[in-house]
């Protein structure tokens, strides 16, 4: 918006393409070379994560890979994005969605350097010490502090002591997304105009470039806040997207966030 700091991708210095591109308004498309890594062989994802594990019977949905409508996206090169964040640190600090946007990360570099030499503490930090990269994960379910006072523990809005941890860092990656959708039992099928009540069984992305029930009403409050901002806010909008992929949610398969987003995670990341 003029006059705010208020960024969409389209508007990052260096990318030539995403300035004439809507990066985010596109569809899914079957894509054989998918996924980007093999899980199997990713020493850096929980066990507990493993969808395929606890009785998932199909992998089609591992196969697709996002296709704006009025460009290409390079396929993800991990050799290059080691060269170019080589002796940086790169943070995500949020709840469980960033806990899989930093593990998909982390598999999907070491897919292209599987012999490279790493340091990695659970769900806290993987460097790739030849590049002098590493990533952290900062796991809190809230930005701002939650302080113990007369009435319990509550929510201060105006502080973030817990920010000094995020200090030092040469990029920080936001989420909390996922507490804005929880919207009770009833969502599934009618947001798609299906019968459903839930995305259980789904094994292909809705068709097309919209969603039917359209964007939550969370969209327009983070674009009023962020417009607001005056420090450089760069806006990763991948609300439809994620939206149509009703095949990658988590459903009966009890601790299978990760898998079921295996091919959803790397498109917001990428």
């Amino acid at each position: 918006m003029a006059g705010h700091q208020h960024y969409n991708v389209s508007r990052l210095k260096g990318r030539k393409q995403a300035r004439s591109c809507n990066l985010f308004q596109g569809r899914w498309v079957v894509d054989t070379s998918y996924p980007l890594y093999d899980s199997s062989g990713c020493p850096f994802i929980d066990a507990e994560f493993d969808c395929q594990g606890y009785g998932r019977p199909d992998s089609q949905y591992l196969k697709f890979s996002w296709q704006p409508d009025s460009c290409n996206i390079p396929r993800f090169n991990g050799a290059d994005f080691l060269a170019r964040w080589r002796g940086k640190k790169i943070m995500f600090v949020g709840d469980s969605l960033s806990l899989n946007m930093w593990e998909s990360l982390a598999c999907m570099i070491h897919a292209a350097v599987p012999n490279a030499k790493t340091t990695f503490t659970k769900r806290n930090s993987v460097t790739f010490v030849d590049y002098g990269l590493t990533l952290y994960m900062y796991r809190t379910p809230y930005l701002v502090d939650i302080v113990r006072e007369s009435v319990g523990d509550v929510l201060n809005l105006n502080s973030i002591e817990n920010g000094n941890a995020w200090k030092g860092m040469d990029m920080l990656i936001f989420n909390s997304w996922h507490w804005w959708l929880h919207t009770g039992k009833s969502q599934g099928g009618k947001d798609w105009n299906q019968p459903q009540k839930s995305c259980s069984g789904e094994a292909e992305p809705l068709s097309g470039s919209t969603y039917p029930a359209g964007a939550p009403p969370a969209v327009g409050v983070v674009s009023k806040v962020l417009s607001s901002i005056t420090k450089p806010v760069y806006l990763l909008d991948i609300t439809t997207l994620s939206q149509l992929r009703k095949d990658a949610h988590p459903s009966t398969y009890s601790d299978g966030i990760w898998h079921r987003l295996q091919s959803l995670v790397p498109a917001w990341i990428a």
